[in-house]
Order: structure tokens, then C-alpha cells, then sequence
């Protein structure tokens, strides 16, 4: 049986991350960083910036970015940043995010992640998407292109990689880095009933700072892009994250931020 996995990598500002788990390292992304996967950046008050990540997917009006739900509204903050910012291809200067990035417009997040619950209890529906206003008349995928979105079910046994900007020591949250391995989708009896249908990696030490990070198969150098199938989700303290893939109830969500 696989370890249960429960602790979430919550999106939370660099004053409040967690010791890193003992795992392996995850690695730089080679070439540093990748267009259609960038940071998610806002003000978290106090001096702190609040930080998730995210993958642009391909969308009707061109705006869409894929994350966690868990990047938009928690328990302690129940209400989207007001003011927030997409960094495409981000790689260290955090003090250029607003110039950088794309304004997000809208947040989008199912229905079931409702954050007066207890997290456990919500898991499956930690998947969000972000509408993107346009930058200097041009979209964000106009600029730097778009990911394919798939919803479940995701094929196994695909070689999958996990990408994001951990921010606990040893990471600083300025490079890309990922982990990689064979998809695997947990069964009942592997994990926890909040986890069942997720994707577990294991040997792999994202923390915080990579939520909402896409899981990308046939990802193309070229046209620096894949198709994401989930978005980090969870992690434990022994190196295994957990990725949450699209049910077919996140269609409507999708149209809605995409159309």
C-alpha cells in the first residue's frame, strides 16, 4: 500500500513554509525554464508575497492558466488574491512580477472546494483555473503558447513529468524544477479515500511555492509544451505528491474561464 498522503502544500506566503521532507532532490528544469509553465505572484500583506505555480492551457480566448484551487481559497483565506499576477517562463526577479506577468482577471474554482469544510474532505476538487486579462493588446498563449488540457480518465504508465517553483530551503522559488516518473493513478486501498483518483509520484521533494503545477506528458521541447493531465495537489513529508487531474464535471468550469 501506498503511504497515505494528507498534508497539503498549502499556498502560503515565504514567511509560513514548512521544513523540507527528506526526499530526492527535485531537479533545475534543463534550459531553466519552460514558456507555457510560470509562477503565480501576489501581495500576502506584511512585506510577503504569496506564491503557487501554473500552466497555461489551450482555451478559446487564448487566457487560461491551470492551478490548484487550494492557490485561490483556503480555510484562513477564503477570498481570491484581489491582485495577482501569472509570470510565463519565470525565472529569478521577483521584483518585476507586475511588468513581467499577466493580471489575473478571474479566479475559477469547482464548487465542492469549499473552503468551510475541513481540507481533507475537499481534496478531489483541488483543481482551479485562472482567467488572464490581455497584456499590451496580445493573450498570454498568443505570447508564449498553450498546453493541452485532458480531463480523466488519465492514461497510466506514461512517463510523466511534474513541474514547479518550490520556495522551502534548499529552494528559493526563483528557478523551475521538476520530478519525474511513470503516471500512476491510486486505487481505492492505496491511499485515503481523499486522495483516490489523484496521482502519486514518489522520490520527489516539491514543496510549497510548486502548487498548482502542471503534470505534463509528451511534453515537446520544440513547441515547449505537453498536455497536462493534474495539478499539484498535496505532498508528504517522505517524498510523495500527489497531482489532482480534471474530472468531466471541470468542463463547465473550463468554458467559463475560457470562453
Amino acid at each position: 500500500m501506498k503511504t497515505p498522503l494528507l498534508s497539503i502544500l498549502a499556498a502560503v506566503s515565504l514567511a509560513g513554509l514548512s521544513a523540507p521532507p527528506a526526499a530526492v532532490a527535485a531537479e533545475r528544469w534543463d534550459g531553466g525554464t519552460v514558456a507555457t509553465v510560470g509562477k503565480i505572484i501576489w501581495d500576502a500583506g506584511g512585506g510577503r508575497l504569496g506564491l503557487c505555480s501554473g500552466a497555461v492551457v489551450d482555451a478559446p480566448n487564448g487566457s487560461v492558466v491551470a492551478t490548484a484551487a487550494h492557490c485561490a481559497r483556503t480555510r484562513e483565506n477564503p477570498d481570491p488574491p484581489r491582485e495577482a499576477w501569472f509570470v510565463p517562463g519565470y525565472d529569478h526577479d521577483d521584483d518585476s512580477y507586475r511588468e513581467d506577468g499577466w493580471r489575473i482577471a478571474s479566479w475559477h474554482t469547482p464548487e465542492g472546494w469549499d473552503v468551510t469544510r475541513e481540507t481533507v474532505e475537499v481534496l478531489p476538487h483541488d483543481y482551479a483555473f485562472l482567467t488572464l486579462a490581455k497584456k499590451d493588446g496580445r493573450t498570454v498563449q498568443e505570447a508564449w503558447g498553450a498546453n493541452r488540457l485532458v480531463f480523466e480518465p488519465v492514461a497510466e504508465g506514461r512517463r510523466v513529468a511534474v513541474l514547479g517553483y518550490p520556495a522551502v530551503d534548499p529552494y528559493d522559488g526563483e528557478s523551475l524544477r521538476y520530478c519525474e516518473g511513470d503516471t500512476d493513478v491510486l486505487g481505492p486501498g492505496e491511499a485515503q479515500e481523499p486522495n483516490v483518483g489523484g496521482l502519486v509520484l514518489d522520490d520527489c521533494d516539491l514543496t510549497a511555492g510548486s502548487s498548482g503545477g502542471p503534470w505534463i506528458q509528451d511534453f515537446s521541447a520544440d513547441g515547449q509544451s505537453g498536455t497536462v493531465v493534474a495539478v499539484m495537489s498535496v505532498g508528504s513529508a517522505d517524498g510523495h505528491v500527489v497531482g489532482r487531474p480534471f474530472p468531466e464535471e471541470a468542463r463547465e468550469l473550463f468554458a467559463a474561464a475560457g470562453g
